[in-house]
């Protein structure tokens, strides 16, 4: 398990925009609301869009010896069931990353983010009202975006049901949370999702593939401290919470529930699925999640 691994967490957000596509800030002053609230990095993944000109935004400059960035964008392409262009973010493309070609669709765009060197996620499933069609053929994603804050404030952040359907066919996905911050006026507060990326630096090549490993862990306030599993059993140690879950692959979970849990044990000879992942909820209704821990080898 990824508590074991050399090096220690980083905190950061993987969905972030700037002024130099539809964010309020400048890059630099986005990444200073994140540095000055703690965070670790930041990757600002600007639509990679026409009207925007196509903005790989090169933040190497805001990079200091406490604090790094990745290289990204959100990716736009045709075509969804629901007839959107995708949302796909990517972050650690290369500065000459080329603009979608006329033929070139969101899958085939993914696969090209992918073959340099790109962690690719599939931002804002609910919220993009995703299908699994649509989903399955995004068949270069690392992982899903399970929760987005500013989709949060139209009631759909939460993208797990798409997830768990996914991974119950067999789709070996890891899940992340962010913000989705564009920082203007009239949106939610930042730093409100974010992952912590366990590496043994800060370097962003570091960062970059422990995120493909998915050696990471989301969260909207609680933390993890270990959760690893002995036999027949699944161990949780975490933050002060008034519930831990088990759940997953079925439609059923386990419970803990309580004033100040910190840790729990599961018995996993209860939970007949091909994975299972563990939710820590706060009393204030922060949460945490593990990526998918596949049961099957």
């Amino acid at each position: 398990m990824i508590f074991d691994l050399p090096g220690r967490f980083w905190r950061g957000n993987l969905h972030t925009h700037s002024n130099l596509s539809d964010g309020y800030l400048s890059p630099g002053e986005t990444a200073a609301v994140y540095h000055e609230a703690g965070y670790d990095f930041v990757a600002i993944t600007d639509h990679f869009r026409p009207e925007y000109g196509y903005p790989v935004t090169d933040t190497r400059d805001l990079r200091t010896a406490d604090f790094t960035t990745l290289i990204g964008a959100e990716l736009h392409a045709p075509r969804t069931e629901a007839g959107q262009q995708w949302h796909i973010v990517a972050a650690g493309l290369p500065l000459d990353f080329a603009p979608p070609s006329p033929s070139e669709d969101g899958p085939a765009l993914a696969r090209r983010a992918r073959s340099v060197g790109a962690f690719v996620g599939m931002a804002h499933p609910s919220a993009s009202l995703l299908t699994a069609k649509d989903a399955e053929s995004l068949d270069a994603a690392h992982s899903i975006e399970v929760y987005n804050a500013l989709a949060d404030r139209e009631h759909r952040g939460d993208s797990w049901h798409l997830t768990d359907v996914l991974l119950n066919r067999g789709h070996r996905l890891t899940t992340y949370a962010a913000d989705d911050a564009h920082l203007q006026p009239q949106d939610p507060p930042p730093c409100q999702a974010w992952v912590q990326v366990r590496a043994e630096s800060l370097d962003p090549d570091a960062l970059l593939t422990a995120l493909k490993a998915g050696h990471f862990y989301s969260t909207t306030g609680p933390e993890l401290y270990d959760v690893h599993l002995e036999t027949d059993e699944l161990v949780v140690r975490c933050s002060p919470a008034t519930k831990i879950l088990l759940t997953g692959g079925h439609p059923g979970a386990e419970v803990a529930q309580g004033t100040n849990l910190t840790e729990h044990t599961f018995p996993l000879t209860l939970f007949q699925a091909t994975h299972c992942r563990i939710t820590v909820e706060a009393a204030d209704g922060t949460r945490a999640w593990t990526n998918p821990i596949h049961l099957d080898g």
